[in-house]
């Protein structure tokens, strides 16, 4: 082989090695079982629940009553999944310190697994429903289990998601998924998602992101008054459904992200990992698209500025806007709307100083809500960036 062969060998085989690293850098690590556990049904047949054709009212009552156990024409396992257990599990909350497994409660309760991770912001405007859910049927043998599935490696931190928890209000057990083995497990892609299990072990219901919280919710019902036939109980399962507020119409911007593995480009740099120096903003920017000023260093998860007074520059259309951000210490951020301080759009984390500026104070990691409009329109936000060390994640929009 003559020395140009090898050398365009050794190039190609070069290349190749690079690309593997790089993708294998920009993915998710899963370190834990890939393997899938399906639970055991239970092994009494259980009558097939009549579904609540009835018209959505304010206000309704069921009233179930001593039933015997009716045989299935046709069993569930032609019909439904089995559910998944919980795998490889990286802490628990709610649980009085003890692990929780799905396997335990069939036959028992009607589970609903809820996908969420704590500073995605459609995941926070789930929870109120399933705060509702969980006081309203838990007596009735619901049991909600959030699987804290992270987006960011700070989400894997247990007292940042047990924080997040508290301050959500949420009462019913979590679980932590660091490695993704229960995502996996039930083949999902998406937060939030919900996956309604009943008596018998069988996902009857599931619903990708928000929304639809009226339809779960009579699913939740229908599962629990089969629970009750099952079981041979009586009782009352009271309404009224939980009312749901509807999303803001308009148009809107799409998540955006500053890292390696989700960005391709900024605006006025490329979006690979390294150094971007000396950078400035352009007088025209173009819309959805994230522009940076100053020194950054950007990684596979987020941008940090490395130098005094750096600047994130971003032309929305949207009503509200939220930005994922961390600080190792505090770090002050200046915040204009069309070059000017926020009014009556500001943000519930944004501060008000005494000479007239609008501010944010970013340190722990999470969502912080910068925006908050009146109804969707076009403006050109600005971030004035104090100090070093600002990690910026994402832009998400309301």
């Amino acid at each position: 082989m003559s020395g140009l062969r090898i050398y365009i060998l050794i190039a190609v085989l070069a290349i190749i090695a690079g690309a593997i690293y790089f993708i294998d850098s920009s993915s998710v690590k899963r370190t834990g079982s890939s393997e899938v556990i399906t639970v055991t049904p239970r092994t009494a047949p259980a009558s097939t629940p009549t579904p609540i054709t009835a018209p959505v009212q304010e206000k309704k009552e069921i009233i179930v009553k001593k039933m015997p156990i009716i045989q299935e024409k046709q069993g569930k396992s032609g019909l439904y999944e089995l559910a998944k257990e919980i795998t490889t599990p990286d802490g628990f909350i709610n649980t009085d310190g003890k692990p929780i497994t799905i396997n335990a409660l069939i036959g028992k309760k009607v589970i609903l697994v809820d996908f969420w991770t704590y500073s995605c912001i459609n995941c926070q405007r789930t929870t109120p429903y399933l705060n509702a859910w969980y006081e309203k049927y838990k007596d009735k043998g619901l049991v909600i289990i959030g699987i804290h599935t992270p987006e960011f490696e700070f989400e894997k931190d247990y007292n940042n998601v047990k924080t997040a928890v508290e301050k959500f209000g949420i009462k019913f057990p979590v679980v932590l998924d660091n490695d993704y083995s229960t995502w996996t497990a039930y083949k999902n892609r998406y937060w939030p998602r919900k996956y309604l299990i009943d008596i018998d072990g069988y996902i009857v219901y599931d619903h990708i992101g928000e929304g639809a919280y009226e339809e779960a919710e009579q699913k939740i019902q229908e599962a629990l008054k089969e629970r009750m036939t099952v079981l041979g109980e009586s009782g009352v399962i009271s309404q009224p459904l939980t009312k749901e507020t509807l999303p803001e119409s308009g148009p809107k911007s799409p998540e955006t992200y500053f890292g390696a593995s989700r960005n391709q480009s900024f605006g006025n740099a490329s979006g690979s990992v390294g150094d971007k120096k000396d950078l400035t903003v352009p007088a025209q920017i173009n819309p959805n698209t994230p522009y940076l000023s100053g020194n950054w260093n950007i990684t596979n998860e987020f941008a940090q500025n490395s130098s005094l007074n750096a600047g994130i520059a971003y032309k929305y259309t949207a009503k509200d806007v939220f930005f994922v951000a961390q600080a190792d210490d505090e770090i002050i951020v200046e915040i204009l709307l069309d070059g000017k301080p926020l009014a009556t759009e500001a943000g519930t984390d944004i501060i008000k100083t005494f000479d007239g500026k609008t501010i944010i104070k970013i340190k722990e990691a999470g969502l912080y809500k910068i925006i908050q409009g009146s109804q969707s329109e076009t403006h050109t936000l600005e971030l004035i960036i104090q100090k070093p060390g600002l990690k910026a994640f994402t832009f998400t929009f309301g």
